[in-house]
């Protein structure tokens, strides 16, 4: 938990952190080192307001001398990495007892593992154990934000703002919405999910630092009735989110067509019901089509590339090329529990091989910048272009001043082969793919959320 006991070491709640401080400040495209689109100090001193956001940041001698820093004001992480918390852009929370569930593809892999598993979150008890878990295994892993699917059941979403709450993260999430195609006892209706959406939202969005999103689960699983509930509580205000699944397998596009025969594509299901939007995010995307590309654009909506997910379901390769070729906001996605792994780090170490393998099988040269996933590219997507797919780069993503001090300290040499490795780089590039191939849980350091250390790093936080 946060610590705000006197008693407690200065690093609770420091003035300044000092390290080897990087950041992004715009989208670095394919760029090997994109000039202009980051900044890194190697002696750097972040400096945070008392309220927790960001005052000022900067190479240590400057920003000394500029704040009149006192070295007991700051908190000294000298040869390690500071960067921004990540921003997991898709996850569910229920699921990650069920990572590594053997075997299936996605519509057989939700009856046979997760259907059952989300029945138990009927229990607010254990939804408020596993939210515990859950948090906390994220905050390990350095990621401070994160866009997040409940169950159909309103106390698992409470139970997880609860959580979240105590922590003061920054998250989104919302009740899963669900009438039709799925385990009885786990449908709501039209009218039920109506009323539960409204009440949490009336308790939980905006409050603190909680905000909420309305959440079908997909298409096959909300009829008509339900999705044009979905639209009315989307668009009651312009600052809430609309977060669901599209077009990740081919057979679930299959019955979507059966189901919604009249509409153009899997994605225009849900623009003929006003669900494609600012603050709208689909996770997966893997199998678009060109208007379907278009339409993202069009409506400034985002898309969630999940490739641990979308590779441990057989699901397909996110053509990464044409999102970026259309200008697509936006970010990477764990999605425990078909995604493998909490970490960015992995999470961007497969996205870097799927793309990989899309340029091989496209016969493209390395000149085809296009389908570069550069360090500097990852790291934008798990931090600013994660942030601006939320609509959150004023708040968060960067180190701007002004922006919340929610951010991470990296320990490069945190394994024997990550120091041995970091040995032979020669170049900021070089230690950030280093990092995205070969890190893990054991890189992370520390975790500040809005400026305060998290002294659960190392606790036991098991149901």
């Amino acid at each position: 938990m946060l610590s705000t006991s006197k008693s407690e070491p200065s690093i609770s709640k420091p003035k300044a952190v000092r390290g080897s401080i990087f950041y992004l400040t715009d989208d670095p495209g394919s760029q090997s080192d994109p000039f202009g689109c980051y900044e890194y100090y190697e002696d750097g001193i972040l400096v945070l307001r008392d309220d927790g956001h960001i005052l000022d940041v900067g190479p240590s001698a400057q920003i000394t001398v500029k704040h009149r820093l006192l070295a007991n004001e700051i908190a000294d992480f000298s040869g390690r990495l500071v960067i921004p918390g990540f921003i997991d852009t898709h996850i569910h929370y229920p699921q990650a007892e069920i990572i590594a569930a053997y075997g299936e593809q996605l519509v057989h892999w939700l009856e046979k593992y997760a259907y059952p598993t989300e029945s138990r979150f009927a229990d607010r008890s254990y939804a408020q154990a596993v939210s515990r878990f859950f948090l906390h295994e994220l905050l390990r892993n350095g990621t401070t934000t994160a866009l997040i699917f409940g169950s159909v059941h309103r106390s698992s979403i409470d139970a997880l703002f609860r959580e979240a709450e105590k922590l003061n993260l920054r998250i989104i999430g919302g009740k899963v919405m669900m009438d039709r195609n799925a385990p009885e006892h786990l449908l709501d209706t039209a009218e039920t999910t109506n009323a539960d959406n409204e009440a949490l939202i009336a308790t939980w969005h905006n409050k603190g630092r909680i905000q909420y999103a309305i959440t079908p689960r997909f298409a096959i699983t909300s009829s008509p009735a339900q999705l044009i509930v979905a639209a009315k509580l989307y668009h009651a205000r312009d600052d809430l989110y609309l977060h669901t699944h599209v077009a990740e397998n081919l057979n679930e596009i299959a019955l979507t067509q059966q189901l919604y025969p009249s509409a153009k594509s899997y994605l225009h299901v849900y623009d003929d019901f006003g669900l494609v939007g600012s603050r709208s995010l689909f996770a997966h995307g893997i199998h678009l089509t060109d208007d379907d590309f278009g339409l993202l654009a069009e409506k400034q909506a985002a898309l969630s590339f999940c490739p641990t997910s979308n590779l441990f379901l057989g699901s397909g390769l996110f053509n990464f090329s044409k999102a970026c070729k259309k200008n697509i906001l936006l970010g990477i996605g764990t999605d425990i529990g078909a995604g493998t792994s909490f970490s960015m780090f992995q999470t961007m170490n497969e996205a870097y091989k799927v793309v990989q393998l899309q340029r091989s099988s496209h016969h493209q040269t390395q000149t085809d910048s296009e389908t570069h996933l550069t360090p500097f590219k990852a790291f934008y997507l798990a931090t600013l272009g994660a942030a601006r797919a939320l609509y959150l780069d004023n708040m968060l993503g960067s180190f701007q001043p002004g922006k919340e001090g929610d951010f991470i300290i990296l320990n490069l040499e945190a394994t024997p082969l990550l120091k041995f490795r970091m040995l032979h780089t020669q170049s900021l590039s070089e230690r950030l793919f280093v990092l995205m191939m070969l890190a893990d849980d054991r890189v992370v350091d520390a975790v500040y959320i809005m400026g305060r250390y998290w002294y659960g790093h190392s606790a036991d936080a098991a149901i």
